[in-house]
């Protein structure tokens, strides 16, 4: 069987591209597509340091610096791929890789990390973010954007089988492509994070910093308990904000984006992490219980599906019903409170069951009954017709501004 793996664009190593990985060590021999590939030479393992074939955007001026501003191609782009060649195609989507020109004979798997946030329901959030409200520039980007929404919707109709990473994304899908999808959530890097039990006297808050992330929301929180202490890591457009609100609050240490190994080197000795956006997944709550680090947080979008509230058996964390700092006071206050119920080794397991080996099998099997389920609907029109029923034989042999704000996971 052929396989093809289209994927937005490579440029760093981040969610997305973990799931590509993970595919990757399922289908080992599918060839790779992408709008474009920026990636350095250095930092082509995860992909097995395969060539990528890419569209024309990757010839662009200023690609490589600039490639998100070809946004309205995109679509355009990414349906010039062909992929006439191939059995199984696998889209790795969060703007526009499930667009791909498939035919009748190939089955489309699509893995959605979520429909564009900035396209449908976070449209507002992100022009304000960019100051885009209001003016001729916001009314182009506005049409751009209600155009991308038509096309958006056009394109799934292509695809066989949508796979979501959550079931937030799964309601997202049917809300807006009205198609249901199966849940598979993300690969973790649990090996990566090991078990810290001691904890020291600090909450860590790490992320872009950016208005849906909330970041602000946790560090105004905190300024308000200076008793309790904040470590907060990550750099975007309300850095200022965070960095004046450090040097009035003692309690409040600001860092910039931290290599991994520091940043692995907080998350185990933190007391807790603060998480207070609504994310599609939220990987980085997995990588602190992974630490043996609880999880406060805001209880909507994929995290209310990956941290385990004190109404479990074995609690990870504590939740939050709102997006405002007296909220995020009286989580931690309850968190301090029942501190004791929340272990390590809860928090450990809880990550541990979100491994890359069970990406792995999940996906597969879905693939797999995917695949049968498609040959058994082929095999019966022809019954139908009057022809053998019969399963036609496998062929062949071989089994990143706008965008960049929803390119993370």
């Amino acid at each position: 069987m052929r396989v093809a793996i289209v994927h937005e664009w490579f440029e760093t190593y981040a969610g997305s591209e973990r799931v590509v990985e993970q595919i990757l060590a399922i289908y080992p021999d599918a060839d790779v597509f992408a709008l474009v590939d920026f990636l350095p030479p250095d930092g082509r393992g995860f992909i097995r340091n395969k060539p990528v074939t890419t569209s024309f955007i990757q010839r662009m001026p200023f690609a490589r610096r600039r490639f998100r501003y070809y946004l309205p191609l995109f679509p355009l782009a990414i349906e010039q791929l062909d992929l006439s060649g191939y059995d199984l195609v696998i889209s790795s989507n969060h703007a526009a890789a499930k667009g791909v020109r498939t035919g009748p004979d190939q089955i489309h798997i699509c893995m959605c990390h979520s429909p564009m946030r900035y396209a449908w329901d976070l449209q507002e959030q992100y022009l304000a973010e960019l100051r885009l409200t209001r003016g001729p520039l916001s009314f182009i980007v506005r049409q751009v954007l209600h155009n991308l929404r038509i096309w958006d919707v056009a394109s799934s109709t292509s695809v066989d089988s949508f796979v979501a990473n959550s079931h937030f994304v799964a309601g997202r899908i049917r809300k807006f492509y009205r198609r249901e999808s199966q849940v598979v959530y993300p690969p973790v890097a649990i090996d990566l994070f090991p078990m810290r039990r001691d904890k020291e006297e600090f909450y860590l808050a790490a992320s872009r910093l950016v208005p849906y992330k909330c970041m602000g929301l946790i560090a105004e929180a905190f300024a308000a308990m200076p008793t309790r202490k904040l470590v907060i890591i990550g750099q975007g457009t309300e850095q200022k904000h965070i960095q004046k609100l450090a040097r009035e609050h003692s309690n409040i240490t600001y860092l910039p984006t931290q290599p991994q190994a520091a940043l692995r080197d907080y998350m185990q000795r933190a007391k807790a992490f603060v998480f207070a956006g609504k994310e599609d997944f939220g990987i980085t709550p997995l990588e602190a219980q992974a630490c043996g680090t609880p999880v406060i947080a805001f209880n909507g979008g994929g995290v209310a599906e990956t941290v385990r509230g004190l109404d479990h058996d074995e609690p990870t964390g504590v939740f939050f019903e709102r997006q405002t700092t007296d909220d995020i006071q009286r989580a931690v206050a309850l968190f301090e409170r029942q501190a004791a119920r929340i272990s390590p080794e809860a928090c450990r397991r809880n990550a541990e069951s979100f491994a890359p080996e069970r990406f792995r099998a999940e996906f597969a099997d879905h693939v797999t009954r995917t695949m049968a389920g498609m040959r058994g609907l082929v095999a019966s029109a022809k019954s139908e017709r009057g022809e053998p029923r019969r399963i036609a034989a496998v062929r062949g042999g071989r089994v990143d501004s706008l965008v960049a704000n929803d390119a993370d996971r």
